[in-house]
């Protein structure tokens, strides 16, 4: 049975929000100093690759996001990967404080960019290109240092926290 397109302008936008919400992702918390060294950080899905040569990710923000202004400005920012035991630290990143870091004590640094120490992997970016797009903007950054660490990776599908399981038939493949 074929559904029936719909046309983008014909929806709410929560319905649409809804049907990106189809695609699972992983969860990130992006962090960075403003422009007073402060550190800073918010929780982030839209996270992907871009380049290998030279090494390039990004990532979005909305405009209205609290600190929008600070990580356009950002020299360097990192990007930490959050393991399936981090849910906990992506509600926390997700909500507005004035201080994020206050009360957390598994965090480091390098280069003074704060580095969730438990995330499964975190890539340490310099601010490589901006490019405004609708309500958000899309910032690049070059990889320049980065570490891994094993563990499963915490998803987020249809507005809810997942654990990536894969059956082990598909083990190695």
């Amino acid at each position: 049975m074929l559904n029936v397109m719909t046309p983008v302008i014909q929806l709410e936008p929560r319905s649409l929000r809804q049907l990106l919400g189809q695609y699972a992702t992983g969860i990130t918390v992006v962090t960075a100093l403003d422009v007073n060294q402060r550190k800073i950080g918010m929780t982030a899905n839209s996270f992907t690759s871009v380049s290998l040569d030279p090494p390039l990710i990004l990532w979005n923000i909305v405009k209205s996001a609290t600190h929008f202004e600070d990580f356009k400005q950002a020299e360097y920012f990192a990007i930490n990967i959050l393991n399936e035991d981090q849910y906990l630290e992506s509600k926390h990143f997700s909500k507005s404080a004035d201080d994020k870091f206050e009360g957390l004590d598994d965090v480091d640094e390098y280069m003074g960019i704060p580095i969730l120490n438990k995330s499964l992997t975190t890539f340490v970016c310099r601010q490589y290109e901006l490019h405004e797009a609708g309500d958000h903007y899309i910032i690049v950054g070059q990889i320049e240092a980065c570490r891994n660490q094993m563990g499963n990776p915490l998803v987020f599908h249809n507005g809810q926290y997942k654990q990536a399981n894969v059956h082990q038939a598909f083990a190695g493949v």
